[in-house]
């Protein structure tokens, strides 16, 4: 039996600090697939050294941009990846044996090791995080969510071992920027569904999120990096419930 070919999908926005380390981890794949959304640094020219396959199209949003990715893939599988993500070498060895064989299920779920001030944080349930990323080709796509948006497979899921690397927040700054738009795009999506904030939203569940992270989930054992996490996270439930609350009253 002939081996499965991959195809590699990633969407891209001003990604050149961490393009390269994402694409130099799957040059493996024997398809690469990168769609960019106008770029205004080097991403594309980053691209463009490692395949032919660059589609340049506005942005339309994170499920739309990865759909359309998915469309132009032709290998019989699909690997789907943000440009701060790198597949390990045991993902990698793991995902040529599996395709190798007789996959049995229509897609894979994979544990995430989140990276933050060069530590791999393993608790605070930011790990295994697991993400379905790898997946029949046709079989699946993304929600239309306008953020935190993941894939939906047809069919029987597994589950790999090795990780993948995220190296999601450069530091304190990166996360605050990130959250002031995953925020607001969540905010948005609440509030056109009909989604109010109460006192809860804006007081407890802030306090929980960092009491789960913190405290029940164990991120104490991860030290300052764990803290900071939680204490991050909170924030970025409570300013998405304000801005639920701050949505709600123009409406």
């Amino acid at each position: 039996m002939s081996r499965h070919r991959v195809s590699v999908v990633v969407i891209t926005l001003n990604e050149e600090e961490r393009l390269r380390a994402c694409l130099e981890s799957v040059a493996w794949a024997d398809e690469l697939i990168v769609v960019d959304a106008e770029s205004q640094d080097k991403t594309v020219q980053i691209a463009r050294e490692f395949t032919d396959h660059v589609f340049v199209r506005a942005w339309t949003g994170f499920a739309e941009q990865k759909n359309f990715a998915l469309e132009q893939a032709t290998g019989d599988w699909v690997l789907s990846l943000d440009a701060d993500e790198e597949v390990s070498r045991e993902l990698r060895a793991e995902v040529e044996a599996l395709l190798a064989g007789r996959p049995v299920a229509r897609g894979y779920r994979v544990p995430r090791r989140n990276i933050f001030w060069g530590r791999w944080i393993r608790h605070g349930g930011l790990y295994p995080d697991w993400q379905l990323r790898l997946f029949r080709r046709g079989c699946g796509r993304f929600g239309a969510r306008d953020v935190h948006e993941s894939a939906q497979v047809e069919g029987p899921v597994g589950r790999l071992r090795s990780p993948l690397v995220h190296r999601s927040y450069r530091d304190v700054a990166d996360f605050l920027q990130r959250a002031d738009r995953y925020s607001t795009l969540a905010a948005a999506e609440w509030v056109r569904g009909g989604r109010r904030a109460t006192a809860v939203d804006l007081v407890a569940r802030p306090a929980g999120r960092f009491l789960s992270m913190y405290v029940l989930r164990g991120g104490f054992l991860d030290g300052w990096p764990g803290f900071l996490l939680a204490c991050l996270y909170a924030y970025y439930v409570f300013v998405r419930s304000v801005k639920v609350w701050e949505g709600a009253r123009r409406r």
